[in-house]
């Protein structure tokens, strides 16, 4: 890991932990190996980056608008904080995402200046962890593929929903399947 390198924190907000209005099951269990990756990429002056869903109150994607999702994550509330679990260093570089009422966005990329700060920073490889597998990691994922980015998917540090069996499973594919690679905190020394 060097200066060129930025870990990628999708989404450990509280309402996608156990008793979050949109949960993923166990996701409180990565935060602990997210927080060691923290302290590993701080260590090697890397940058640290953490995406959060920040949804005005009546967003596109909640059911009561027709959206497949219960009302999560709105902006300035206590289910749209980050957990008191994860240890963000200062500095961290705050990316909010899904942050215009009538369009939905799973990748960090998404409506967001992430690309443009990762230049700036002159990051070449982005390693991602985080909550969902098979929503926001896999299209943050691809999109930092198609822009030119190396990915690292930290195994041992996302999890995914599984709406429909297999999801995570075809998720996982389809990154690797674009160029993505894998790691867990054993392939770090």
């Amino acid at each position: 890991m060097n200066k060129h390198d930025a870990l990628l924190i999708t989404d450990i907000q509280v309402d996608f932990l156990p008793g979050g209005a949109l949960p993923v099951t166990e996701g409180d269990k990565i935060v602990p190996v997210i927080n060691k990756y923290v302290s590993k990429f701080k260590a090697a002056d890397a940058h640290i980056i953490a995406s959060r869903d920040w949804h005005p109150p009546n967003h596109i994607s909640f059911k009561d608008k027709g959206g497949p999702w219960p009302p999560h994550c709105i902006r300035d509330t206590q289910g749209s904080e980050f957990s008191s679990a994860l240890k963000l260093p200062n500095p961290t570089l705050i990316i909010s995402k899904a942050t215009e009422q009538n369009r939905e966005a799973y990748s960090a990329f998404d409506g967001t200046n992430l690309a443009n700060e990762l230049n700036k920073l002159d990051i070449k490889r982005l390693f991602v962890s985080g909550l969902a597998t098979d929503y926001c990691v896999v299209n943050t994922a691809l999109d930092a593929l198609k822009l030119g980015f190396k990915v690292v998917i930290l195994m041992d540090a996302t999890l995914g929903i599984d709406v429909q069996q297999g999801d995570v499973d075809r998720a996982v594919k389809t990154m690797f399947d674009h160029g993505a690679l894998t790691a867990k905190m054993e392939d770090f020394p």
